[in-house]
């Protein structure tokens, strides 16, 4: 049988066991960075954006204007921006059916008045009768009677004829104020039914500035506000004052339409404007103010890193955003004057971190002396001395 010495393995064991050793025991961390931050100082400063808002120039006052009975449109007589006077006439309509309802009318009225005048005449022999107590007083009251029926009949028929007469005048459509025609809704040859809107005019008188807030900022639109009219096209300033606010939104962009009165004449009518609610105006505004680049979001809120100077290190400080102002956030609370902050690389550093402050590296050139013009260039004056090679 063969023996195996175990000597000869024990170094090898010995060896395998001390690397194992080694590769278990812990190793220190790499000490973190110092990294080089960007930093400002804060100072109070004052709000420069507004709230501005576009606007369009309306009627305080449009009308759409329609039949009050149905038919079929024969004329029109007016065009979009036209400006009409009252009583003028903006479109017909076929009268052919109405004046034959008002011939039918009148013949009825004819008809009516014949009987009232047969039993008026019944009437005056029956009661010369009576006096002479030829008959009983029941034949003269039932004559009495036919004829009062008689009369209803004529008035009942004149009312007709009056409403057949007013039904024939409604087929003109006619400007009950003076303005200008901003749409035409129907056309020749179309037969509308009454009340359809067939001509819209904005009457004449005041204007209106309409614009839409945000719900936001509604709740500080008050009526009776004054604010500041801005026109497209020229600087020229008017004033105004908020007369009405939406009690709701408008369905489509969720925002509430205001309505401003122009003390003045204003634009034309569907002119663009920009208006400024002196409500809202916050130019001036002492505030504190950094660069979005100095936020950084932590849990729900926003933060920022503040420099400790004594020991260069950062910590973590929660803030509260008011609005924005340009490229600028609006502290609300969490930050004073006089508080170092880091403005940039705000995501790459942790709480108690080491920082150097960073400073803007500058390439500085030796300055080249300026050569005198009489002189020969020195590249030029050692080719000149070469010897000249074939």
């Amino acid at each position: 049988m063969a023996i195996f010495a175990p000597t000869r393995f024990a170094p090898s064991a010995a060896l395998l066991l001390a690397l194992a050793l080694a590769g278990c025991s812990r190793t220190d961390a790499p000490p973190e960075p110092i990294r080089a931050v960007k930093v400002m100082t804060i100072s109070a400063s004052t709000m420069e954006s507004r709230y501005e808002f576009s606007g369009e120039v309306r009627p305080r006052v449009e009308s759409r204007l329609g039949f009050r009975v149905g038919g079929k449109i024969t004329q029109r007589e007016v065009e979009v921006g036209q400006h009409v006077a009252a009583g003028t006439v903006l479109a017909q309509l076929d009268p052919q059916d109405f004046r034959l309802a008002a011939d039918a009318a009148r013949a009825q009225v004819a008809a009516a008045r014949t009987n009232r005048d047969l039993a008026a005449a019944d009437y005056q022999r029956y009661r010369q009768l009576r006096e002479q107590n030829f008959i009983s007083g029941a034949d003269l009251e039932r004559r009495e009677s036919t004829l009062k029926a008689a009369q209803a009949q004529l008035e009942q028929a004149q009312a007709q004829l009056a409403s057949q007469g007013n039904q024939a005048g409604y087929t003109r459509l006619v400007a009950d104020v003076s303005g200008v025609v901003t749409a035409v809704e129907a056309e020749v040859g179309q037969v509308v039914a009454a009340g359809t809107p067939v001509v819209r005019i904005a009457a004449d008188g005041p204007r209106d500035v309409v614009f839409s807030v945000p719900e936001d900022k509604v709740v500080n639109v008050r009526t009776g506000t004054e604010v500041t009219v801005r026109q497209w096209a020229s600087d020229e300033t008017l004033a105004g004052r908020i007369r009405e606010v939406a009690a709701s939104a408008d369905p489509v962009t969720r925002t509430y339409p205001v309505k401003v009165s122009l003390e003045t004449a204003g634009p034309p009518l569907g002119a663009t404007v920009t208006v400024l609610p002196l409500v809202l105006e916050h130019a001036g505004m002492p505030v504190i103010k950094i660069p979005t680049s100095a936020l950084r979001q932590e849990g729900q809120g926003s933060a920022v890193w503040v420099l400790d100077r004594a020991s260069m290190t950062v910590r973590s400080q929660p803030v509260q955003i008011a609005t924005a102002d340009g490229n600028d956030a609006v502290i609300a609370a969490g930050l004073q004057p006089g508080m170092v902050i880091v403005s940039a690389g705000v995501h790459v550093l942790s709480q108690g971190q080491k920082v150097t402050l960073w400073h803007e590296k500058t390439s500085e050139l030796p300055a080249v002396a300026a050569q005198d013009p009489g002189q020969p260039v020195a590249g030029a004056a050692q080719a000149a001395t070469l010897p000249a090679t074939r």
